[in-house]
């Protein structure tokens, strides 16, 4: 016997149970092998592992249903105990066209800001969109929802997340652990979106049944993602054949989207963003979706709005000081040589150029 206490969050407990805890009873019923009793807000379950994976997804329907209609029917306890999973998750999703998806807890994932609807847009209908945007826009969160909605409608086989691992300060050499291990923090954000959206024993199944991939980039390599929604995450730190070798895995039933921040590149000094140089490469290429986001869509702390702004401010001034700069520098090359200097490269070279060594 296996047991497992579900914990009831943001609902009205006696519209979700039922008089008496009715609701639940009917349930309970319907397993005469387990064990399940209600105290409070949590639903405890004991029986066979396969019991409770099917009691627990019963439980997520009804939340995402109460969550929509705000009520729990004897009619629909009986719809969700006769219906498989998917039947039941598709019962919702195709009930609620302006949310994404509905959290492994109930609560309702839809786009926020108006250019987070424009991302939803895209995606809907390009195969290939890139998005770029400050922290705390909800690029990597909306993407989540939508590769995992796509999933669930059948619209594709499985998920596939990917982030170039970057080192900052120490070397993944020097970290402790194997190598899964030494990725994983790199990854969290991904696997925290998903703890948001899928409960826990089927993210654990989706997981070692490789539906749900989440790898490193260079892990992409030698593949061809097909019937897959695949997320590049954080794709201002690949480099330019990084993301070129990414671009070209994409299978022709493929969805792929690419998102980045180009405030907070990490590559080595002079190496270039392979994004910035694939949003010039591929921006007249017909059928790929660009979604830009600004602080605006900020949906964190009403701080970190203030802190993204506060940022492209300084880094304005900074490329005004700089170019300044180099005017000056230019019309000093230019008296003290006696004639116009060439506009070259080696013009915006520091004048001793062993300090650029």
């Amino acid at each position: 016997m296996v047991e497992k206490v579900i914990t009831l969050e943001n609902v009205s407990l006696v519209d979700f149970l039922g008089a008496d805890n009715q609701n639940i009873r009917r349930i309970a019923a319907a397993f005469p092998g387990s064990k399940i009793v209600s105290r409070g807000n949590e639903i405890k379950v004991q029986g066979p592992s396969e019991v409770i994976s099917r009691v627990n997804d019963i439980l997520s329907s009804l939340i995402e249903h109460y969550h929509q209609y705000g009520a729990i029917t004897d009619r629909d306890v009986n719809q969700y105990l006769s219906a498989t999973s998917e039947e039941a998750e598709g019962r919702v999703l195709a009930a609620s066209p302006d949310v994404i998806l509905f959290g492994a807890k109930g609560g309702v994932i839809k786009a926020k800001t108006p250019n987070q609807q424009k991302l939803v847009d895209a995606v809907m209908k390009h195969d290939l969109t890139f998005t770029l945007g400050p922290a705390g826009t909800g690029k990597t969160y909306i993407s989540v929802a939508l590769a995992v909605r796509a999933l669930k409608n059948k619209e594709v086989k499985k998920i596939i997340i990917s982030r170039p691992v970057v080192e900052a300060g120490e070397s993944l050499g020097f970290l402790p652990g194997d190598m899964k291990e030494k990725v994983d923090p790199y990854l969290r954000p991904i696997y925290d979106a998903l703890e948001d959206m899928i409960p826990a024993e089927k993210l654990k199944f989706y997981q070692e049944n490789k539906i749900i991939e989440i790898a490193p980039l260079a892990y992409m390599r030698g593949r061809t993602l097909n019937n897959a929604f695949v997320l590049l995450d954080e794709a201002q730190n690949t480099t330019p054949s990084q993301i070129k070798m990414f671009l070209t895995r994409m299978g022709p039933s493929a969805k792929v989207m690419v998102n980045g921040d180009r405030s907070q590149i990490d590559l080595p000094t002079r190496q270039k963003s392979g994004l910035m140089q694939a949003l010039d490469i591929l921006r007249d290429v017909q059928g790929i979706g660009f979604v830009e986001m600004t602080a605006d869509d900020v949906v964190r702390h009403r701080l970190v709005k203030e802190i993204v702004q506060a940022y492209d401010k300084f880094d304005v001034a900074e490329q005004r000081r700089e170019a300044e700069f180099k005017q000056r520098r230019r019309e000093g090359n230019e008296r003290h040589n006696g004639h116009r200097a060439p506009e070259t490269d080696s013009a915006e070279l520091p004048v001793n150029h062993e300090q650029a060594l």
